[in-house]
């Protein structure tokens, strides 16, 4: 007896959604002072919408590797300045550069 009232409560639910989800979409589809035709009523919704999205992206991306070059981990401020001189001293001790174009490279690279 019991499993009855509970499929009929399962039942009443159910049809009871399905009402609400049709008249949302009914809702949905009606017009009134404040319908606009979104996206295909003759609007640039359409070309903006992604170009927006494009740009929202390269905006975070940017921001992203602003971040990872301020903290060091990434592009310059990792070391660019080291790594030249230590190459320039490696040609030095190998005899590529003389002396002379040694510290004339060095003083460009010291700023």
């Amino acid at each position: 007896m019991r499993s009855a009232y509970v499929n009929a409560g399962w039942a009443s639910a159910s049809a009871t959604t399905t009402v609400l989800l049709a008249t949302a979409a009914a809702w949905a589809q009606q017009s009134g002072p404040y319908y606009r035709e979104h996206m295909w009523g003759g609007g640039f919704g359409w070309v903006f919408g992604p170009l927006m999205m494009i740009l929202f992206l390269a905006v975070i991306i940017g921001v992203v590797i602003l971040i990872l070059r301020w903290l060091g981990i990434a592009g310059q401020g990792a070391g660019g300045h080291d790594a030249a001189m230590t190459t320039l001293r490696e040609r030095f001790a190998r005899g590529e550069i003389d002396k002379e174009e040694f510290e004339e490279r060095s003083r460009l690279l010291a700023g």
